[in-house]
C-alpha cells in the first residue's frame, strides 16, 4: 500500500473520575470515552528519504515535538528497524481544536500508527499497536478502539462498551486552552484544602471541572449556557477547555450554537460516533 487516508476522531469524556496520584506521576482515573464524528484527516504515503510531517504550522508543530512524529519513531523502533524512520510522509489536516480536552493530538498519533503500519508493511495487530500507543500517551490507545469504552489506570486500560445510540453534540470552545498538567495540579491543590467535599455520587461528572471552573469562570459560564439552551447533559471534556452539551434534537442544538456564536464563541455541531468496521475488526 502506498497511500492511506484516515479520519482521526475527536473524543469527549462522558464521565471522568480522578483518583489518587500514582508513583509514576499520573493519577488513577475511571472514564468513559466516546468518539465523535468531528475529526482531523491523516494522510500517510510512501516517500523516498527521511520521515516527514506536513500540515499547517499555525495549528501544530511539524517537528519531533509532535505526537505523530513520536508515533513514527516509536513504531519504527518497535519493528526492530535501526536509525531514524524513513520511507513515509504524513500530512495532518486539522479540524479538532487543540488544548481543548478533545484528544486531537492523540487521535492523530493513533491514526498515524495505523497508516504507517500499512505503508511500512508491518503487522497492524491491535495488541502490537496498543503497546506502542501506551508509550505515547494515556489517550492514544483508546483511538485504536473507538466508539464507547471504559478507561482505567491512566486511561490506557480499555474495556470496549456497547455503542450508544448516536446523540447530537454541541461543542463550545473558549479562545484559550487548558494544559492537562495544570488541570490536575489545580485539582490536587483544591483537594488538599480542609473541609473540601468530594463528590462520590453515581451521576456522570468530570472531577476536574470544579477546579478548572474556579480558575476560568468563562468555562463555567459556557457550561451554564449549554444547560440553559436545552442540553440534556453538559460537561467539560477531559481537562478542558471545551465544554460539550448533548441535545435531544438537531434543531435545539443549532439554536444553541447560533446563540453562542453570536456571543463570539467557537462552536462545533457534531454527534457521537459508533465504532467503525475497521475498529471492530481490530477488536475481533
Amino acid at each position: 500500500m502506498t497511500r492511506v487516508r484516515l479520519p482521526a476522531s475527536a473524543k469527549i469524556n462522558l464521565d471522568l473520575r480522578v483518583g489518587a496520584r500514582r508513583p509514576d506521576g499520573y493519577h488513577e482515573i475511571r472514564t468513559v470515552f466516546q468518539t465523535l464524528a468531528l475529526h482531523d484527516t491523516v494522510i500517510v504515503e510512501r516517500a523516498v528519504g527521511p520521515f516527514a510531517l506536513d500540515g499547517d504550522p499555525a495549528s501544530m508543530p511539524l517537528d519531533r515535538t509532535n505526537l505523530v512524529w513520536r508515533a513514527a519513531e516509536a513504531l519504527w523502533r518497535a519493528a526492530g528497524r535501526a536509525g531514524a524512520p524513513r520511507g513515509a510522509r504524513v500530512r495532518v489536516i486539522k479540524r479538532v481544536p487543540a488544548l481543548a480536552g478533545l484528544g486531537g493530538g492523540s487521535s492523530d498519533a493513533a491514526a498515524a500508527l495505523v497508516g504507517l503500519s500499512r505503508v511500512w508493511r508491518m503487522p497492524d495487530r491491535l495488541q502490537d499497536l496498543r503497546l506502542v500507543a501506551e508509550g505515547l500517551g494515556a489517550d492514544v490507545p483508546f483511538f485504536l478502539v473507538g466508539g464507547t469504552a471504559l478507561g482505567l489506570g491512566r486511561g490506557e486500560q480499555l474495556y470496549p462498551l456497547v455503542d450508544r445510540t448516536p446523540q447530537i453534540v454541541l461543542l463550545a470552545v473558549p479562545p484559550f486552552g487548558i494544559s492537562t498538567a495544570d488541570a490536575y495540579r489545580w485539582l490536587a491543590q483544591d483537594r488538599r484544602r480542609p473541609g473540601r467535599p468530594i463528590d462520590t455520587g453515581p451521576e456522570p461528572r468530570n472531577d476536574l471541572e470544579a477546579s478548572v471552573f474556579a480558575r476560568h469562570p468563562a468555562i463555567r459560564r459556557l457550561h451554564a449556557a449549554l444547560v440553559r439552551a436545552g442540553a440534556t447533559s453538559a460537561r467539560m471534556s477531559g481537562s478542558g477547555s471545551a465544554v460539550f452539551g448533548l441535545f435531544p434534537t438537531e434543531l435545539a442544538a443549532r439554536r444553541a450554537a447560533a446563540g453562542l456564536a453570536a456571543g463570539g464563541m467557537s462552536v462545533w455541531l457534531t454527534r457521537t460516533r459508533p465504532r467503525t468496521p475497521a475498529e471492530k475488526r481490530r477488536l475481533a
